[in-house]
């Protein structure tokens, strides 16, 4: 494989483990080796009106030089509703050529059903019998299964702070732990400004005992300079190969800024594969959500491409 095709196919990959920790359910494999996926869409989780589902194939050449070849699939879509969202999408890849997309296109046609609920009562469609939706999801492979178990950890983290520390120690949230076969994850987030912080913060966790133990800290962080109008950021794999990238990755979809977010590990002694990714990708994503980070698609359009990526040698292990 040529240099270029790895790394497309690595990008690619990253994109990939995010969309399935955004998406849960909504993200589903149709074919895992020709990258073709579906991402059904709706105006509302809860109650939905107006669903659509996006097919895409991403080919080799994506998203260095060529888009997502694409198909929508909505019986209600079409005529100039379906060319004017097409246009759309199209006008999302031009401005953001060499860039992921395809958490933009999804935010997109979501904000489109959106209005299309606001202005109509809903699509005149008969709903599928039950048979019939069995059939279309034995069809589709979902990429993120709901985790099966999930175990509390005790912290003890000390509320005494000095006053100074209380004026540069952001305070740090501790997400729900996800345990996978021995193997639990939880992320820790903290707002930061500074590269400074980012060192206190870790400081700070690492004088809990149980966090010090863990097998891995995987951490990143994105930092956005007014000034220069770019992002600092950087990551740290802490021995978990490419986590730290992937995690980082999951961040710029997200288009998330002032904020550092730390996922540790500790390895139960049975081998993950690329689960691994996925628990520490849904770790990051959930307390992400949960403290009001994710930006509309429209701030994330116009964020891609300011990123200033400071990335350190990893060191390379697998457990």
């Amino acid at each position: 494989m040529a240099e270029g095709d790895a790394g497309s196919d690595q990008r690619q990959n990253e994109e990939i483990e995010a969309m399935a920790a955004i998406y849960g359910e909504e993200w589903c494999v149709i074919d895992d080796c020709a990258k073709i996926f579906c991402i059904r869409i709706s105006d509302d989780i809860d109650d939905p009106k107006w669903t659509l589902c996006l097919q895409v194939m991403l080919p080799n050449e994506y998203p260095g030089t060529a888009p997502p070849i694409y198909q929508l699939n909505a019986p209600w879509l079409k005529g100039q509703e379906r060319a004017d969202l097409s246009n759309s999408l199209e006008e999302i890849y031009i401005q953001n050529i060499g860039e992921s997309i395809l958490y933009l296109w999804v935010e997109k046609i979501r904000d489109v059903l959106i209005k299309s609920q606001m202005t109509e009562p809903g699509p005149d469609v008969k709903k599928k019998t039950e048979e019939e939706d069995v059939e279309c999801e034995d069809d589709l492979i979902l990429a993120c299964q709901p985790e099966s178990s999930v175990k509390a950890l005790d912290f003890d983290i000390s509320e005494t702070r000095t006053e100074v520390e209380v004026e540069e120690l952001p305070p740090i949230d501790h997400g729900i732990p996800i345990t996978d076969r021995r193997s639990t994850f939880q992320a820790h987030l903290a707002p930061v400004v500074c590269p400074k912080q980012v060192k206190m913060v870790l400081s700070k966790l690492y004088e809990n005992k149980k966090i010090a133990s863990a097998t891995h800290n995987i951490y990143a962080y994105r930092i956005y300079c007014e000034d220069k109008q770019t992002f600092l950021q950087d990551c740290e794999d802490d021995g978990e190969t490419a986590a730290g990238g992937r995690l980082l990755h999951l961040m710029e979809i997200l288009n998330v800024k002032n904020v550092m977010v730390v996922v540790s590990r500790w390895y139960g002694g049975i081998l993950l594969g690329p689960d691994r990714f996925k628990h520490i990708n849904n770790c990051a994503r959930n307390i992400l959500v949960e403290k009001n980070y994710t930006n509309s698609p429209e701030e994330s359009s116009k964020s891609l491409g300011k990123n200033k990526k400071v990335r350190k040698d990893k060191k390379k292990n697998e457990h």
